[in-house]
């Protein structure tokens, strides 16, 4: 991620200044999710998930779950909660 960060701002600063928008950029590093580090967290997004499809009420949602389903898109969701539980730990440090 760290690297592709960079070579984003490396074309950003050298190449879009000139020739193109860069919105494109950003929107790809936004729509970015990082694999879950924890079962729980895996958990988590799969509960925002399931009320982000409308599946489950939304009210029904506690903790990290309620913060991931106002703050992440259906995509990040999906990515997040589709990391295999196995070999990671029950929750993060």
């Amino acid at each position: 991620m760290a690297i592709m960060v960079s070579v984003i701002r490396w074309f950003e600063n050298r190449h879009c200044r000139q020739h193109c928008t860069s919105a494109p950029l950003k929107t790809l590093v936004k729509g970015m999710a990082v694999p879950a580090k924890s079962q729980a967290q895996q958990k988590a997004a799969g509960a925002a998930l399931s009320a982000k499809r409308g599946e489950t009420d939304e009210r029904e949602l506690k903790g990290a779950s309620r913060s991931m389903y106002a703050s992440m898109s259906e995509e990040q969701l999906r990515n997040v909660a589709k990391t295999k539980r196995k070999g990671k730990p029950e929750h993060a440090n």
